[in-house]
Formats: structure tokens, C-alpha cells, sequence
């Protein structure tokens, strides 16, 4: 029978050289020397007062260190961290074995407040002599990611009043029956059930008189900064936060939007927004990221970030730009074939061929009949459309928009040839695009001149080869899945860390402190 050695699993005193374990060309090794020698954290130093009286502090170098080399670990719970300090030797390594709580790294991180931004421009700035930032071409973009925020708990004021009293309807209900509880029952019996139900009643009445407190001391929010246009939904958790559509659905939450350089993919201007309008975004992006740039660095961005607004002011600063619009495939003769996949099954879900009955056999714009002299439009089934706009602008185009009338497109015999989605879509709608008009949008017309050449499809080509992975490194290699702070002035705190994390792995793996 074979032998083999003895496997002993009993605790052993091993002799570890803690400054040994930081090896050169490691990412904790470009850490440990940039906060040693290339950072300036007196602002940090500054927010301590036990000079004279007091306990000894936290060295705040150590605890960044801490911070910074777990979540380039993917380790983003301050409990989870102080653990690491507690039994992973690289932690103890760097933080001189001091083994701070987590009470006192998540205060360390909400308080970084604007000091963060001072640390990581440091860090652009490093970048930059090591000759990291070619400046040919910055790629904005961002990513949406939940944040510590209830979505159960966003709504217009009216919405989050209803809320309220729904709450409070329910309590009132729970207090009746306990009332009648009492009356009828013995006190042996219902011991264990009225306290269960008390915590509930109190649970539900600290819910109703946070939203009452919220509406008392929150206005409305409106669509934009002059006061106009609809009501925008709040949070009573974290009002910095907004709801966003994602491929997964609604989320409330953050953006975190960067700019990228695409020469080592060195992120140079960094922000966490509490909103999914990514059109806002691209100017102040932009306006961080120009100190980094040169007259020559192409600002480059996807459909999102496209506005005439945007484009205009891009045109009047001299910034060369390539903001792809909504139609910007549709005219690539490189995706004239990608029609034809989109009717086609996923091969993941279902294998079941596609009818030809859903994929053809609708009508289309020409089988409406337009007159443009009495502004009539009339469907193939005989009914009159009503218009509703006649300067409708779409791509630089005017059209003129006709909707069918309920009772006419409801029980039409038609439904099946008319509307793609004939169960849920109530009434069919017609744009009829004036012949040889375009509206006066000429920046997104020049910018559609530009971006079409051969030229503006190769530059553009590289902005998602340099901003993508970007994102990927930060999500699924440093496990960034959701922000765990509230408010966006610490959401943008932990973004900036994050994107400190990927330019410090930059500067590791390119040779820095070796």
C-alpha cells in the first residue's frame, strides 16, 4: 500500500518579515510607495486635533493604503476590510499590522470629501511624467450601479404622501385588531403575538413619520435648474440618488461617469452622478478632463451624450469632438446586414424557428394616404388619423405625426397588419417626413459629415476599445457592483477611489517603483 507523507494542520509560530511581503512591480508595492513619497496628505493630517490631548490616531497614509488595496481586491465592506487587516498578511504588511475597526475606516472614507479629488488628480499627474497620457483621443462613458437607496421609496411628492398614508391606513388597522385581540383572548395567548405586532406597528410609524419628515423638510425636485418642466422623483433614502433603466431593469442609484485617454486607458477625470440623463454629463466631463488634453485631443462619445445643445458648445470652445448620433449605424454600410439578426431568436432562450408572419406583412408609412393640403391622413382601413405636430424634428429632419383614434384602431379588423405589438398597443402612430427639408440643426448635421468619413468611423472605432474595458476591470475584476455610501458627494468619494485603483494598477504594471 502506498505511503505518503504526514499532513499536519497544527498552528505554527512562522517568522514573516512584514516589509518582505511587498514585493516590487506589485500593485501594493506602486502603492505603498506613492503614498509614502509622491502624495501630499497634509489636508488629512489637518482634520486631526491631538496634538496635546486625546487618544493617538490612525495614520490617515495607512488607513488609504488600507482602503485602496482592498478594493483592488474587490473587497468593498469596511467589516470585510478590517477582517483582511486582522488575518491576510499582505494587510498587515501594509498598515504596519495597526488593525483599525471598521467603524474607523467607514468614517475615514465618508469624511475624504474633496481631499479625494486632490489625491487623484496627483495620481492623473503621475501618470502623465511617466508618459502614460498620449492625449490623442478621450473616450467618455458611463456606468450605471445601484446605490444604498430603497427604490420602494422614490417618488413625486404626491406619490410618496400616498405612501404615507397607506402606512399609516395599515397601522391604524393593526392597532384596531389588536384592540380586539385584547378583548376576546386571554393574556397567556396572545403574549407572543402582541409583541410581534407591536414591532410591527412601530417599524410602520418610523416609516410613515420618516416620509412626512422628508416632504416637510425636501421641495419638489423639477426637470431643470429655471424651475420648469415635470416633477422629478425623489428618495426619501438618499434624494442625491435617481431611478435608471438598464439592461436589467430599474435601478435607483448612481452613474459613474469617466473620461479615458486611449493611449494606456488612464482614466483622467472621474464623477458619480445621481443622474441617468447621460446628456448633461458630457460638459462638465469634458471641462475635467481639459486640463489633461491638448488642442488636438479628439472628445469622443456614444449616442447617449448627443445633443444639438452639446454639440453647439463644443463647436463655439474649439473642441474637436465625434459624438455618434442615434442613426449613426443605420448609416454605416458595415451594419447594413444587422437587420436581419435582430429578428432572429436568442439561441440561449429559444430554439424555436421565427414566424414569418412576425417578421413581415406590416404596414408601412407609404400605405397611409397623406394629404398635405388639408393635412389629412388616412389609413389603409379607412379611418382618419388625427395630427398631433406638424414640426416634429427627428435627425435633422421635420415630420408630421399622426395618431389613430381609439375607437377606430380598437376594434379594427386590421390590428395584426397594423401594429407590431397589437395586445399591449393601443392605437397606431405615423410619421410623414416632409420631402427635401431638414430643420436648421447644423452642428448635428455637420458633426453626422465628420463622423461618416472614413476617418471619423476609425477614430470612433477606438472609443469603445478604450473606455470598455475600463469598466469591465472595475466591475467584475475589483467586484464594483453597487455603491455602498449615500448621498452623492460620498458616492463620487468612493468613485474617485475606484478609478485611483485602476491608474495605480496602470502605473504598476508599467514599471512604476521598481
Amino acid at each position: 500500500m502506498a505511503r505518503f507523507k504526514p499532513v499536519d494542520m497544527n498552528p505554527r509560530f512562522l517568522p514573516i518579515v512584514l516589509e518582505q511581503q511587498i514585493q516590487p512591480g506589485t500593485f501594493e508595492h506602486a502603492l505603498n510607495v506613492l503614498i509614502d513619497t509622491e502624495f501630499d496628505l497634509t489636508p488629512l493630517a489637518a482634520r486631526y486635533i491631538n496634538d496635546v490631548t486625546g487618544a493617538p490616531a490612525y495614520d490617515p497614509s495607512v488607513l488609504l493604503k488600507i482602503v485602496l488595496l482592498a478594493y483592488s481586491r474587490g473587497i468593498i465592506s469596511s467589516r470585510a476590510i478590517e477582517r483582511a487587516c486582522r488575518e491576510n498578511v499582505l494587510f498587515m504588511a501594509i498598515s504596519g499590522d495597526t488593525q483599525p475597526a471598521y467603524t474607523t475606516i467607514a468614517s475615514f472614507i465618508r469624511h475624504l470629501g474633496d481631499q479625494i479629488a486632490n489625491i487623484f488628480t496627483e495620481v492623473i499627474l503621475i501618470c502623465d511624467r511617466r508618459g502614460l497620457i498620449g492625449r490623442d483621443m478621450f473616450a467618455i462613458d458611463g456606468v450605471k450601479l445601484p446605490s444604498n437607496a430603497s427604490k420602494a421609496r422614490s417618488g413625486t411628492h404626491a406619490e410618496l404622501a400616498h405612501q404615507a398614508d397607506a402606512i399609516e391606513r395599515r397601522v391604524r388597522q393593526m392597532i384596531k385588531a389588536h384592540r380586539q385581540l385584547d378583548k376576546h383572548s386571554q393574556e397567556e395567548q396572545v403574549a407572543a403575538q402582541r409583541k410581534a405586532e407591536q414591532e410591527r406597528i412601530h417599524v410602520l410609524q418610523t416609516e410613515a413619520q420618516s416620509i412626512r419628515e422628508f416632504l416637510r423638510t425636501h421641495r419638489k425636485r423639477t426637470g431643470d435648474e429655471s424651475g420648469k418642466g415635470p416633477e422629478r422623483k425623489s428618495n426619501v433614502t438618499d434624494n442625491d440618488s435617481a431611478k435608471m433603466a438598464t439592461g436589467k431593469g430599474v435601478i435607483q442609484g448612481y452613474t459613474g461617469a469617466a473620461t479615458v485617454d486611449a493611449a494606456c486607458q488612464i482614466i483622467v477625470a472621474a464623477q458619480a452622478h445621481g443622474s441617468g440623463s447621460e446628456q448633461s454629463l458630457l460638459l462638465p466631463m469634458i471641462e475635467h478632463a481639459q486640463p489633461f488634453a491638448n488642442k488636438r485631443t479628439v472628445m469622443t462619445a456614444d449616442a447617449g451624450y448627443h445633443s444639438e445643445a452639446n454639440l453647439k458648445q463644443l463647436h463655439d470652445k474649439g473642441i474637436p469632438a465625434l459624438i455618434a448620433d442615434g442613426l449613426m449605424r443605420k448609416r454605416d454600410e458595415r451594419f447594413k446586414e444587422q437587420a436581419k439578426h435582430k429578428n432572429k431568436p436568442d439561441p440561449l432562450a429559444n430554439k424555436k424557428p421565427i414566424s414569418k408572419a412576425l417578421s413581415s406583412g406590416k404596414f408601412k408609412p407609404t400605405d397611409f394616404h397623406y394629404d398635405p393640403v388639408t393635412n389629412t391622413c388616412i389609413c389603409p382601413a379607412g379611418k382618419k388619423l388625427y395630427s398631433n405636430g406638424i414640426n416634429n424634428i427627428a435627425n435633422g429632419r421635420i415630420y408630421r405625426k399622426f395618431v389613430g383614434a381609439k375607437s377606430a384602431c380598437m376594434p379594427c379588423n386590421l390590428r395584426q397588419q397594423c401594429l407590431r405589438k397589437p395586445d399591449t398597443t393601443k392605437v397606431r402612430q405615423v410619421a410623414i417626413f416632409r420631402k427635401n427639408q431638414t430643420s436648421p440643426l447644423k452642428h448635428t448635421d455637420s458633426m453626422k459629415l465628420k463622423i461618416d468619413t472614413t476617418e471619423g468611423r476609425a477614430a470612433y472605432g477606438r472609443r469603445i476599445a478604450t473606455v470598455e474595458p475600463v469598466f469591465g476591470n472595475l466591475r467584475y475584476n475589483k467586484r464594483l457592483d453597487r455603491f455602498t455610501l449615500r448621498g452623492q458627494r460620498k458616492v463620487d468619494t468612493q468613485w474617485k477611489l475606484y478609478c485611483m485603483v485602476h491608474n495605480i494598477e496602470k502605473l504598476a504594471h508599467h514599471g512604476y517603483a521598481r
